[in-house]
């Protein structure tokens, strides 16, 4: 009775052991990259450089993930993926400081002997000169022609002889208004 009992016992467990691997590689189910830690690529370990300063290279790696009290002089940084369920990844980098200078790197990375030249993203774009002879507010009254464009007054101003000479005709049509009544 015991042999059936643990027989019909290993008979059940057999397929409820297989369902997980039958679900894990069921065809078009979807499944998350997972990304954990520090993420740590080799350009970045590139342009680590010794006796440079813990401010630099927080600057290029960021913030260790590993800060041990009793071991302030190394700083660990761990990264592991485990892309589509597949297995997972683990890569590790330590930094070692002497005082304020990196020391020297330990683990999966090694920074290149070659000098890094990292180019930049930065497009540059040429700006047209601005028209400074017109304000905002002559340009906006201009495009909708409610006030004569004053620009136009600026630059065609009549001389002092042809002031003078249309503000006598003024005063003669006012002098002759008058008579008309």
């Amino acid at each position: 009775m015991k042999k059936s009992s643990f027989l019909l016992a290993a008979v059940i467990s057999l397929p409820l052991g297989a369902c997980s691997t039958i679900l894990n590689n069921l065809p078009g189910v979807y499944t998350l990259d997972i990304e954990q830690g520090n993420i740590i690529d080799q350009s970045m370990v590139n342009q680590l450089r010794p006796n440079m300063t813990k401010r630099q290279v927080l600057y290029i790696m960021g913030s260790p993930m590993l800060a041990d009290a009793f071991h302030e002089k190394r700083w660990d940084y761990l990264y592991s993926e485990q892309p589509g369920g597949e297995d997972r990844v683990q890569k590790r980098v330590s930094l070692f400081f002497n005082g304020d200078n990196l020391m020297g790197v330990q683990g999966d990375f090694r920074p290149s002997s070659l000098p890094v030249v990292k180019e930049s993203a930065e497009a540059s774009v040429d700006v047209p000169k601005r028209d400074l002879e017109r304000s905002m507010w002559e340009k906006i009254s201009g495009m909708f022609g409610n006030e004569p464009d004053t620009l136009a007054r600026r630059t065609s101003q009549p001389d002092k002889k042809e002031a003078s000479s249309s503000a006598e005709k003024g005063k003669e049509l006012v002098e002759q208004e008058p008579d008309k009544k």
